[in-house]
């Protein structure tokens, strides 16, 4: 039977549906392998959310190419560019031998078969369908850690963001088939959760006429052997009190807020199409606070959106330093193809971008390094990871730091430990993204 090699580019979502298409592949009898030079049939699962990313996505096709030249027999492109530019890949990129939009990943092992039989196949346009549930899956996060996908899909039709051409509208899965995976998950050795969608806070507005993520959570956290449950992508604007009042009331819930805000200026807020204003986010941080005062809160902005003058970003700036985010991701504004910003008139110079880019990164530094400088002498959980060779520590995350995105906690211990233990360590010393400390 063929081998099979995979990269997967993008986002968390993105990653899910690869180890989906890999535990499919696996459960038909292909061979699964980590490296490409091996592999006899190349995916490369593909990201199109911004500019930037479809250059990485169209770069490792033409890499993983030159692998044809070896052993590789055939290469299918799948994910978000797959789905957006299917009708042109094939043209542009005759390297690529078949091609799997967003919302057919479930059929990769038919597609696979149909190109060794020298068919050129091209699945892509069911965008609003569901794929089935209970697929095999193979974990590529370490196997203490997983993503759960609740939803795919998005509503909020942001002006920038071209997320509902290439996913479709907002759809839930049902509350049982979520927690059955997550049972499974936990059956596996998993103890990390990482809740994920377009927008986890609509969580069931489709299917049960209300948003239910706080109902959800209350039923992982019944969950045998899941110890922490961390939730990505909280819009500020359908974050409610009850839903805080759960995550403050479980303590497998991690007190973890990522809430992408984007601007902090109404003018540039009302011309993104975001349902929020500066001051209804500020009431929202101020409650999260007070009923969790010791939340993590995430957010991501956008720096040069079309109409950004300076006035409206020194606004942003003034916004960012009275807000005090824990973390916090900064991006250039990116025209996409078919988004209503993509055509507005008011474009802002890339030179202007990156300078406020830098600027807002610049400021961000000094909050984190001042808020985590304050955690200094404090005792937190932390999952271990691993053991940095240099520095003579081990290192992991806090219940505030997610995977990927934020910062470690070195620690010093002469207990032993492996990975995904966890651990209580005091904190000792602290820089702009990282803390120190020793196990107690």
């Amino acid at each position: 039977m063929y081998s099979i090699g995979i990269v997967s580019l993008g986002c968390a979502k993105n990653q899910t549906d690869a180890e989906t298409m890999l535990g499919i592949l696996a459960e038909d009898g292909f061979t699964i392998t980590a490296d490409s030079a091996d592999a006899d049939i190349i995916i490369v699962n593909t990201c199109g959310f911004i500019e930037s990313a479809k250059r990485e996505s169209i770069d490792a096709i033409l890499e993983m190419a030159e692998y044809k030249n070896g052993k590789c027999k055939l290469l299918i492109a799948t994910g978000c560019l797959a789905e957006r530019y299917s009708g042109e890949i094939l043209k542009e990129l005759p390297e690529v031998d078949a091609v799997v939009g967003t919302g057919d990943y479930d059929k990769i092992a038919e597609v696979i078969r149909a190109a060794v039989n020298g068919e050129k196949p091209v699945i892509s346009g069911h965008i609003n369908r569901s794929v089935p549930e209970r697929l095999p899956r193979i974990l590529s996060t370490p196997p203490y850690t997983a993503y759960l996908k609740i939803a795919d899909g998005c509503d909020n039709n942001c002006t920038y963001c071209a997320i509902p051409l290439i996913r479709g509208h907002y759809r839930s899965r049902r509350m049982e088939d979520i927690v059955e995976e997550a049972e499974t998950l936990a059956e596996s050795g998993v103890k990390e959760i990482i809740l994920i969608a377009q927008d986890t806070s609509r969580y069931g507005t489709d299917i049960y006429g209300e948003s239910c993520l706080d109902r959800l959570l209350e039923q992982l956290a019944e969950v045998d052997g899941i110890e922490w449950i961390r939730v990505h992508y909280l819009y500020p604007e359908a974050i409610t009190e009850s839903l805080i009042d759960i995550m403050a009331k479980y303590d497998k819930i991690c007190n973890y807020i990522d809430m992408p805000v984007q601007h902090g200026d109404d003018y540039i807020l009302r011309r993104m199409a975001r349902r929020t204003t500066r001051g209804q986010i500020m009431s929202k941080i101020d409650m999260i606070r007070e009923k969790m005062p010791d939340c993590t809160i995430r957010t991501s902005i956008i720096v040069g959106f079309p109409g950004e003058t300076e006035e409206y970003f020194n606004s942003l700036y003034e916004f960012v330093k009275k807000a005090r985010f824990d973390r916090m991701g900064v991006f250039t504004y990116s025209a996409e193809e078919d988004t209503p910003a993509a055509m507005f008139p008011d474009q802002i110079d890339e030179n202007v971008k990156e300078e406020r880019y830098a600027s807002l990164m610049t400021l961000q530094q000094g909050i984190s390094l001042e808020l985590n400088k304050g955690k200094i002498g404090s005792i937190i959980e932390v999952i271990a990871e691993g053991y940095d060779e240099e520095g003579f520590l081990f290192y992991g995350r806090s219940r505030g730091d997610s995977i990927d995105v934020d910062g470690r906690v070195y620690f010093a211990t002469e207990d032993e430990i492996s990975e995904g233990d966890i651990l209580r360590v005091r904190i000792l010393d602290a820089d702009e993204y990282d803390l120190t400390g020793e196990v107690v």
